[in-house]
């Protein structure tokens, strides 16, 4: 079951891994059928779902090659049984919230990120 202390550990694991732009380190909290909707995706590739690990994968290279200066800062964490919805601020000072529903495992397999303007 999730609790708030785990919650905190895989946001920080979460924005740690971004914050390296390793993809391996990235990709590590994700499923191999994830889904993932995000604004920034319809930007980057004209569409705004991304379903599958390989697709997923290949967005966020383009988005780590596209803001080369990328980091998440984690304003709060909310939780609940089976998802978390991460609050961060990056690099240019936006406000994002990424609801997350995770697996068993704490990976994450369904992703809606929300973006203030």
């Amino acid at each position: 079951m999730l609790t708030g202390e785990i919650a905190k550990q895989f946001a920080n694991e979460w924005a740690a891994a971004w914050n390296s732009h390793d993809i391996d380190k990235i990709m590590h909290h994700y499923t191999h059928d994830i889904v993932l909707v995000s604004p920034i995706a319809a930007k980057l590739l004209n569409h705004a779902e991304v379903v599958g690990i390989e697709s997923v994968k290949s967005y966020f290279l383009k988005g780590l090659q596209a803001y080369p200066d990328l980091k998440f800062d984690v304003l709060d964490v909310l939780y609940a049984e089976q998802s978390i919805v991460l609050y961060y601020v990056n690099q240019k000072g936006t406000k994002a919230g990424e609801f997350m529903l995770l697996d068993n495992h704490y990976k994450i397999r369904k992703m809606y990120a929300h973006y203030s303007e």
